[in-house]
């Protein structure tokens, strides 16, 4: 990825140009823009079609005229470029008028190589370009999140910006994290633990089913992938914000994690991704511990539902689980995509609510539906019936290879993907 320049500028009108814009290459080029995708992951994005996926996220939750007294003011979101931390970053502006600080760590377009931004790099330009011109104050910062330096520069916006902040949310997704103190480099990687994992599972693009075999992690891989995605980052977020004195007496943090059904548990909930979100929950309860003994708020973990991102291409058996699952959600009429999701979230889960529903272990059940009863034994059904003859039937790959392709900015019917695109 690139080096990317963090230097922050306000706006005659107040507003703070997002560091995105600062970033904005000296040359334009014309490009004639497909999707690049390579052992089922897509390389490139598309501009027009990240802009059009940013806005039809705004589109929805406009129009559910969310209830906004009571809801979050200065929000701050760790990875709110993609998925869904971009789905709360715009439910927490267009549903309830945040001002919103985004941290991300994404690609820009490169000149001289011909190649365009990354999805999450175009996201963040346009929600931040539209979120201005709506007259909502959005800022973002392109950085590595796990720096002690971006935590600084976040610190700095926050308090010249906003005074403080009422809500964090932790959505950041990364293979690989260098320790801010040691300067030690962690892998993560997506194994079993303790055997080898054997079953079917589907290329989507080409629609074959095969049997997947993967082999189980080594401990110094394990230590890595929760070292990775555990919660030792969001600690170090919510100390360096009490201790800057930037949390309001009335602070939410969440992160966002997943569990499954048993279908996918070997390989990821007890595997090394499990073990990791196993920390991740474990800091929760540390953190809120730490909140409330300093009067400062509450933290949680949101169970989400299992959605189309582009780890979800390439994770054995998830593919052929997710293909299985949008048909039958949809045949039922409750299939939520991200910014759905994050709207029932915010709405009725975490404001205009009387008390946080939990779990016993402080989770935000959000893959309530996904984990229906019926729901499962539905999938499990479909999943027993799975081959190379039945897929087209049981399955609505369709819309798993259409979601894939919009969240990169392709096959979005109204853009038209024959005219060169101005890449700047």
């Amino acid at each position: 990825m690139e080096s990317p320049n963090n230097s922050l500028n306000n706006t005659s009108n107040g507003a703070v140009n997002s560091a995105v814009d600062n970033m904005a290459a000296k040359t334009k080029f014309k490009l004639l823009i497909e999707p690049k995708i390579i052992k089922n992951i897509c390389t490139n994005a598309h501009p027009d079609g990240c802009k059009k996926n940013v806005d039809m996220q705004i589109d929805y939750v406009r129009t559910k005229d969310l209830v906004r007294e009571g809801g979050p003011k200065n929000v701050l979101i760790v990875g709110g470029s993609t998925g869904y931390g971009l789905a709360s970053r715009i439910v927490a502006s267009y549903g309830y008028k945040a001002r919103t600080l985004n941290i991300a760590y994404e690609a820009a377009p490169n000149s001289s190589r011909k190649r365009t931004g990354s999805a999450g790099w175009y996201n963040t330009h346009y929600f931040d370009e539209r979120a201005r011109q709506d007259g909502y104050y959005a800022h973002s910062i392109i950085g590595d999140a796990f720096s002690h330096a971006t935590k600084d520069q976040a610190i700095e916006v926050i308090k010249r910006d906003l005074g403080s902040v009422d809500l964090l949310i932790y959505s950041l997704a990364s293979g690989r994290r260098t320790n801010p103190n040691t300067g030690q480099v962690y892998n993560s990687v997506l194994k079993p633990i303790g055997k080898e994992f054997s079953e079917k599972t589907i290329d989507v693009l080409s629609k074959q089913v095969s049997t997947v075999t993967v082999s189980p992690a080594t401990e110094h891989e394990i230590e890595d992938t929760v070292r990775v995605m555990g919660g030792d980052d969001w600690k170090l977020w919510i100390d360096a914000l009490q201790k800057a004195g930037v949390l309001s007496n009335n602070f939410i943090t969440l992160s966002y994690s997943y569990i499954g059904p048993e279908l996918t548990h070997k390989l990821y909930r007890s595997g090394t991704i499990g073990r990791a979100k196993e920390d991740l929950e474990e800091r929760a309860l540390q953190i809120d511990a730490q909140l409330q003994k300093a009067d400062h708020g509450r933290a949680y973990i949101s169970v989400n539902k299992a959605l189309v991102t582009r780890a979800s291409m390439v994770i054995p058996v998830v593919p052929l689980y997710l293909s299985i699952l949008y048909k039958v959600m949809k045949q039922k009429f409750i299939h939520e995509d991200c910014i759905a999701q994050m709207t029932r979230l915010f709405e009725q889960k975490l404001y205009n609510t009387t008390a946080v529903i939990t779990d016993e272990q402080m989770r935000i059940r959000m893959d309530d539906w996904e984990m229906r009863e019926d729901v499962q034994a539905e999938v499990l059904t479909l999943w027993n019936q799975a081959n190379e003859n039945t897929i087209n039937d049981i399955c609505d790959l369709d819309g798993f290879v259409q979601e894939f392709y919009n969240i990169h900015g392709f096959s979005w019917p109204t853009v038209d993907y024959t005219k060169e695109s101005e890449i700047e």
